[in-house]
């Protein structure tokens, strides 16, 4: 059996049960998501980290941090926690320690990854709209220092959530699982913490998102226009301006992809919060809530796969590294055997 929270943590229990068809489905599907997330944020690190994609230092930190952190969600999120849950309970990942800590990791790397998507969305601003502040901010120091404090304002931001969790039960001494305590739902101090916790991810995060981009946009289309004023012939080819057409559909696209990842979240973190109504443990798998719990958690899996991609497939020259990269071993194999 599984019981949740708001958090969007599973908490194990030691009853076994058979499970259902939609429990089946999530076995499932975890296992794939993190069959394809992890190798991609792997593969994105080595490509990126090599530096043949043309991409300047600055970004290229950033685009090697948000691959990071994306590593970890899957790892911590989908193959310890959500993986690990299935088909590992009585492992030392059923501890309530590893319970605690699993918990603060999960949520800590989340965090980061949102907020450093963020970061590369507002060095990209600066750099488009802001020329004159661009060669100050846009920078490798900067980059360095901004992918630090968020990676230490998400540790710090989730370090409390240790403290709201009790053993499910001792066994031998040593405590099993995790369940969280009344105080969580009873204490004025933690309803206010949760709602801060919700907003700083995904609601402040997205509106920041959605509101650079459609400035970074506009700032775009108004170059465009002026270009294509003094250049003096509308329909003439310029690569400049098609760049810039590119930049407008990787915005775009980042924006939808983190609306729809992460709308089923935020929309069920609201339902419960309206209704009182939510999936907080039970035996039905068949249980609409746990399916919208699963769900939700699922898509955000999914925003850790598909982020770095977003931002560097529509590079030409990152395909072609990366295409250097996946035949590199078959290349060394070949010149090796006629070694």
């Amino acid at each position: 059996m599984q019981r949740s929270t708001a958090l969007g943590i599973p908490i194990l229990s030691e009853n076994r049960m058979h499970v259902p068809a939609n429990g089946r489905i999530f076995a499932i599907c975890y296992p794939i998501i993190a069959a394809i997330g992890a190798p991609a944020n792997l593969l994105a690190i080595v490509v990126l980290k090599r530096g043949r994609c043309g991409l300047s230092c600055c970004i290229t930190y950033y685009l090697v941090a948000i691959a990071v952190s994306d590593f970890l969600v899957i790892v911590n999120g989908c193959i310890l926690n959500r993986i690990g849950g299935i088909y590992f309970r009585d492992t030392a990942l059923g501890t309530t320690f590893a319970c605690r800590l699993s918990s603060i990791l999960i949520l800590a790397v989340r965090d980061g990854s949102v907020w450093l998507t963020v970061a590369f969305t507002f060095d990209r601003f600066v750099a488009i709209c802001h020329q004159n502040m661009k060669n100050r901010y846009c920078t490798q120091q900067t980059a360095s220092v901004v992918i630090g404090i968020v990676c230490t304002l998400s540790c710090i931001k989730n370090t409390p959530f240790y403290f709201i969790f009790r053993p499910l039960y001792n066994l031998n001494g040593v405590p099993w699982f995790c369940i969280i305590k009344s105080i969580y739902y009873n204490s004025p101090f933690w309803q206010a913490y949760d709602w801060l916790h919700h907003i700083l991810v995904p609601f402040f995060p997205f509106l920041l998102i959605l509101l650079l981009n459609v400035l970074t946009i506009s700032s775009i289309l108004a170059a465009n226009r002026a270009r294509k004023r003094i250049r003096g012939a509308e329909n003439r080819a310029d690569q400049k301006v098609s760049n810039r057409k590119k930049s407008i559909v990787l915005l775009v696209t980042v924006s939808l992809s983190f609306l729809f990842l992460w709308a089923t979240y935020v929309g069920r973190f609201l339902y419960v919060q309206i209704s009182g109504d939510g999936y907080f443990g039970g035996l039905e798998f068949n249980d609409p809530q746990y399916i919208l719990q699963e769900t939700a958690i699922m898509l955000q899996f999914l925003s850790s796969c598909n982020n770095i991609l977003i931002y560097t497939v529509a590079q030409k020259q990152f395909r072609e590294e990366l295409k250097n990269v996946l035949i590199f071993p078959f290349t060394t194999f070949r010149i090796c055997i006629k070694w």
